[in-house]
């Protein structure tokens, strides 16, 4: 009510309606782990384009299996992905700069044999040439020709401590080429002239499962992803073409993925092709195998797909090459959401691959049914369809397994509805817990259920056979609400993909004459 009522009049006064909108989160933004060219390290960097991720992480590089699965990403209807570079042992690229005292010491922004093609170039054309302190530095990358593709120029800096263009803080704090380690803080400028990167800077070795995992507490590895506000697939290219990513670190991406209501996408192993006529029985053990390493509870939260893509190799000169499916898969879940929402299976003849010549093996109808009971995806080929997914169950799908989270759409809708009803509801978070507020609960929930149910994303011919919304005495009881507990109910009726169809046709017999 207003705050007085002092005089005859009307007085107005403004109403909350309790209606806060609840909106649904990004359902396909994709978090890749593995080695790049250049980059910043252990920290999740968003690209939206594979143009973007060639300026940042250094784009193809053969020793890297990671940046053909986020070009493929794009390739593949992708438009979201969180990069995460990893080494083991790369070197930073220093260049010294002389001055009259304290050498000016900078190094590349992040380690790689990049930064040998970097340089430096000093002088002293600034607004006040008088003052010995002052100079620009003008930094300078450059390709195997000598042409300069990337330059960045700081004006009117001073080696003065306490300057307001000290340069160590302006170069820091601007650069993404370059970082000052030792500053010359004696006041001389340093000299005129050209200078280059010293030392012998490297790409360091192959990675291994010890760089991915990291140390959870320095945040390296996938858990650079804490940094990271959201994030619904992620993908661990293999290290190269004969180096799988363990089966122990498979469990612990699941795990952090259940952690994030996110899911991993596993790609095949190399030696469930080897040798070929054991191709679909060595397939079949690998995913009992993984799942076992997995573990049935967090399986729900991966999803496996076999065989690998053929594709060409725009670093081989186009000559056809084997690639993990991971990136491409990644990319047909993102555009299927897109086109039809989280809850249709990212699988069918509209979920075709690009640029793919085939894959590693082909196979048949019945080597299929082999393998999509026990939960391994399997890429197919068709006449006219082409190349596509064809298959939509989580890692926990087999069969024998009969679990509630068998098929991939329905996980995600339910990792959907929890990411979007956890972020919506925080608002309820120290309100009176009573009635008022358990209908306005109520209330922005079920605008929200309606809302996907018209999009037709639940079962049910009604909003009743689709979906309910429980808080109320029922719910929250007495005890609950003196430990200053609420508690919501929301269910739905998911969709379940059409993964078998059954065709029956009868012949008609003829009219009998009597």
């Amino acid at each position: 009510m207003p705050s007085a009522l002092t005089y005859p009049g009307v007085y107005i006064e403004e109403i909350p309606s309790g209606v806060r909108t609840i909106t649904g989160v990004a359902t396909s933004i994709t978090a890749f782990i593995g080695r790049a060219q250049r980059g910043p390290v252990n920290r999740p960097v968003r690209v939206q384009g594979f143009a973007e991720f060639s300026r940042v992480f250094g784009g193809l590089w053969q020793p890297s299996r990671m940046s053909h699965a986020v070009n493929h990403f794009f390739q593949h209807g992708g438009s979201d992905a969180l990069i995460v570079r990893v080494h083991n042992g790369a070197d930073v690229a220093t260049i010294s700069v002389t001055t009259g005292g304290t050498a000016l010491e900078l190094e590349a922004a992040n380690p790689g044999l990049w930064g040998e093609n970097l340089q430096l170039v000093v002088d002293h054309v600034t607004a006040d040439p008088g003052t010995g302190s002052l100079f620009n530095l003008r930094v300078e990358e450059l390709d195997a020709s000598g042409d300069v593709v990337a330059s960045e120029t700081f004006r009117n800096i001073s080696t003065v401590v306490g300057h307001p263009r000290y340069a160590e803080t302006v170069i820091n704090d601007g650069s993404a080429l370059v970082a000052v380690t030792t500053s010359a803080g004696d006041g001389d400028a340093p000299t005129d002239g050209t200078y280059t990167a010293g030392g012998t800077p490297g790409d360091g070795g192959a990675i291994t499962d010890t760089e991915i995992l990291g140390d959870r507490d320095a945040r390296e590895g996938i858990y650079a992803l804490e940094g990271a506000d959201l994030f619904n697939l992620l993908c661990i290219p293999p290290f190269d073409e004969e180096t799988d990513v363990a089966e122990t670190t498979w469990d612990d991406a699941a795990i952090y993925c259940q952690e994030r209501r996110a899911m991993v996408i596993i790609d095949p192993r190399a030696e469930w092709e080897a040798p070929v006529a054991d191709t679909i029985s060595n397939a079949e053990d690998g995913v009992n195998d993984l799942r076992a390493a997995v573990g049935n509870a967090f399986a729900i939260n991966a999803m496996a797909f076999f065989p690998r893509l053929r594709m060409p190799d725009p670093l081989s000169e186009g000559r056809i090459a084997a690639f993990a499916p991971c990136g491409a898969v990644a990319g047909i879940v993102a555009r299927t959401d897109a086109q039809r929402g989280v809850w249709k299976a990212p699988a069918g003849i509209a979920a075709s691959f690009s640029g793919t010549q085939g894959f590693t093996y082909t196979m048949s109808d019945l080597q299929n049914g082999v393998l999509n009971p026990v939960g391994l995806n399997c890429l197919r080929s068709f006449p006219v369809t082409g190349h596509v997914l064809w298959g939509a169950r989580t890692l926990a799908g087999a069969d024998a397994l009969a679990s509630e989270w068998k098929y991939v759409p329905v996980r995600r809708l339910a990792l959907f509805l929890e990411e979007s009803l956890y972020r919506g509801t925080q608002w309820v978070l120290f309100e009176p817990n009573d009635e008022p507020l358990w209908a306005q609960i109520r209330l922005n929930i079920g605008a929200f259920m309606q809302d996907l149910f018209r999009q037709g994303a639940f079962q049910g011919r009604s909003p009743r056979e689709a979906y309910f919304v429980k808080c109320d005495r029922e719910t929250t009881t007495q005890n609950d609400i003196d430990r200053g507990v609420v508690n919501i109910i929301v269910g739905f009726a998911p969709l379940k993909p059409a993964e078998f169809v059954v065709l029956k046709i009868q012949q008609m017999a003829g009219e009998i004459q009597v």
